[in-house]
């Protein structure tokens, strides 16, 4: 019993890596984990900041597209639905910490090693609810990853997490400052919202920016000690609110309607090295972040091949071929950034940020013996399991209807739209028309 109760308490944290936390805090390797090592808890908020930077960055999309969103939706709608699902995707990134926790204690209490393996969301799912959430988790999130690294097209290391997130701030920052300074263009109208496909369109945009849930197990599991992982993603989620709310508010403010006809922010503001210096920075993010998303995928794979704990990097390399090779191919096809964006809010991040992580927590502990036995209960601002299954309920149903619904009928819309007007395979995407 003794035994059970302090590995209850140090969940997720093995000598091993007690014994790596404590080398780190050696005088010799300061420099070097300060940029390298992966643990800590500072290391986690770069990563789930930078995590969310990267899927607010996509180039002509979400924080390049957050403008064009408050054009469809109205200045106050824009506001209020950043600040509602950036709450609401940190709740479902804290629900998702809970159920990995809960997994991994259990495990550890069977004795399972996980020093070589790197769990994912998956696994939680089929540890806790089965094979057959395991297969959905499987589905939507695996999917999900793929559109994403469509979008983007490595594995980043703490450095990349920084760099990642300076360019984001870099590029928000230069997006507010150039448009304050440039001033409302003559004639400048605000009249969104005024069309309900343009509005869900917008309202399922910004439901993508807070669902960069993708990597938040795999994030936990480099921890040394995961049950820290509670807060890191609600701060990390403010810290990205400093930057779209500004950024987005001022070009809206700036340009207005003219918005609804250029998706990419960067294309309204004239040419300057500031200007040059944000594209360039993006495009080099965009490398960054495509393997910060294939990541999952690659471990997928490798496990499904047999080939995920060998140390022979030729094989795990040539074993990667096959989910880069089609990635390309799809970003070749159907370069319509804001339209797949959209359409993958809608149809895949509803179910695998906000709808299955509810529900998969509401059934984990519906048993009163696996409340009673949880690793981690809730708080008790929260009105207790009662006020956590209220909390949940609402999220699948809002998430279910005005995400899924609504968004999904809007985005495919729009993106139906957008294959008959440009096609597949266009060279230049959203170009003006010569004469």
């Amino acid at each position: 019993m003794a035994s059970e109760k302090v590995e209850t308490v140090v969940a997720g944290n093995y000598v091993e890596m007690e014994r790596e936390e404590e080398d780190s805090k050696s005088a010799k390797n300061k420099l070097s984990n300060l940029f390298w090592h992966g643990g800590s808890v500072y290391d986690a908020w770069f990563s789930c900041a930078s995590n969310q930077a990267h899927f607010l960055h996509f180039v002509a999309q979400v924080l390049l597209t957050l403008p064009y969103s408050f054009s469809q939706l109205g200045m106050l709608s824009g506001i209020l639905f950043q600040l509602f699902y950036g709450l609401m995707g940190s709740w479902t990134a804290y629900l998702i910490s809970l159920l990995y926790v809960e997994y991994r204690t259990r495990k550890e209490r069977e004795k399972v090693d996980f020093r070589n393996h790197v769990i994912q969301w998956f696994e939680v799912l089929d540890g806790l609810l089965g094979k057959h959430w395991r297969n959905i988790g499987l589905f939507f999130n695996c999917t999900f990853l793929l559109f994403g690294s469509v979008i983007q097209l490595i594995a980043c290391a703490r450095v990349w997490s920084f760099l990642g997130l300076m360019m984001t701030s870099y590029t928000a920052w230069y997006l507010t400052i150039a448009s304050l300074l440039h001033g409302q263009i003559d004639g400048v109208k605000h009249s969104g919202p005024n069309k309900m496909v343009l509005y869900f369109t917008g309202a399922t945009n910004i439901l993508y920016t807070f669902g960069g849930h993708a990597v938040t197990v795999e994030i936990m599991h480099a921890m040394w000690k995961p049950q820290k992982f509670k807060m890191i993603y609600l701060i990390a989620t403010l810290y990205v609110l400093t930057l779209t709310l500004p950024s987005a508010s001022a070009v809206y403010w700036a340009f207005g309607d003219l918005l609804l006809t250029h998706s990419n922010a960067l294309s309204l503001l004239p040419r300057s090295g500031f200007r040059d210096t944000a594209v360039i920075l993006m495009l080099i993010h965009q490398f960054i972040t495509f393997g910060f998303a294939c990541t999952p995928l690659y471990f997928v794979w490798e496990k499904f091949i047999g080939v995920h704990e060998t140390k022979s990097v030729f094989k795990r390399a040539l074993a990667r071929l096959p989910v880069v090779i089609p990635i390309w191919f799809l970003a070749i096809i159907f370069p319509f950034f804001g339209p797949i964006n959209s359409t993958v809010g809608s149809l895949l991040v509803s179910f695998t940020v906000y709808i299955i992580p509810s529900l998969a927590h509401m059934i984990t502990f519906a048993p009163s013996a696996a409340r009673e036995n949880a690793v981690e209960r809730p708080p008790s601002f929260l009105g207790g399991w009662a006020g956590m299954y209220s909390i949940n309920i609402f999220v699948v149903v809002w998430v279910l209807i005005v995400g899924f619904g609504f968004g999904g009928w809007a985005s495919m819309l729009n993106f139906i739209q957008q294959i008959n007007t440009f096609g597949l395979f266009t060279k230049c995407y959203q170009c003006p028309h010569k004469a």
